[in-house]
């Protein structure tokens, strides 16, 4: 065969033969990791993607994530949330693939270390949290979209909870690959604050760093004792502590 012809035969393939085509769901074997990785941090620990676009060469757009993979990356994250949470890090990842409904081939494509996993677990939680600021912010009255947030906060630290010990050594040897989750939970905290503050609903004089602060005490503190109902009481404790002397304050927020 010639080189014109082998070209025009490479042309002709399916995109779904790229590193993102997804496996069937039980997977080729069962138990292959493929060869494609992430990128790495200066750690070496694989970061997964919880973006919905898939890593391209340097200088090439990245290409959106396909429907049926952004599906399973999904269910793997909602899968390892529960497994992990009550196994801890060290959980097999072939329960977390059967219990995604997945191959374990898939898992690791998304996924090509525990490492990876447990990050893209928290990188995932922290958009959700982050993204919800500006929904609520647009749904619900400042003060409410402000508790709203902060009850969602307390969810989004237990769900790290079984998470904790692998971050805080990933974060000791690669502080850079936090913070800019860092960073996306202060711009949040400081939206409806300074939403909150500007309609009269609390006092002016809180800072995002002071609410985050409150609310890693108030988690800390479930932590130790008690059911996460406990949590939704302390938050409301501290929202009632913002609103003390609000200069606008008109109405009370009902308790749920």
């Amino acid at each position: 065969m010639d080189g014109s012809a082998k070209t025009a035969m490479s042309a002709t393939r399916s995109p779904q033969q790229g590193p993102e085509a997804e496996e069937p769901a039980n997977g080729p074997n069962g138990s292959t990791a493929p060869a494609t990785a992430r990128q790495t941090g200066s750690s070496g620990a694989v970061a997964g993607s919880t973006t919905d676009a898939v890593p391209a060469p340097p200088g090439m757009p990245a290409r959106p994530m396909r429907a049926d993979a952004r599906r399973n990356r999904d269910a793997i994250f909602d899968a390892a949330v529960e497994v992990f949470g009550g196994q801890g890090v060290e959980a097999s990842l072939e329960d977390i693939a059967r219990r995604a409904g997945v191959g374990i081939g898939t898992l690791y494509r998304h996924f090509p270390t525990r490492e990876a996993l447990v990050f893209g677990i928290y990188n995932h939680e922290v958009e959700l949290l982050s993204r919800s600021a500006p929904a609520l912010a647009a749904e619900l009255p400042a003060d409410e979209a402000l508790r709203e947030w902060m009850r969602r906060f307390v969810r989004y630290a237990a769900t790290k909870r079984g998470l904790v010990g692998m971050l805080r050594t990933m974060m000791q040897t690669d502080a850079e690959l936090f913070a800019q989750t860092r960073k996306l939970i202060h711009d949040a905290a400081e939206l409806l604050l300074v939403a909150a503050a500007e309609a009269g609903d609390i006092r002016d004089d809180i800072s995002a760093d002071d609410l985050m602060r409150s609310m890693g005490g108030i988690c800390m503190a479930n932590d130790q004792s008690g059911p996460p109902e406990g949590a939704a009481r302390l938050v409301d404790l501290v929202f009632d502590g913002l609103r003390y002397g609000a200069p606008g304050r008109r109405r009370p927020v009902d308790a749920e």
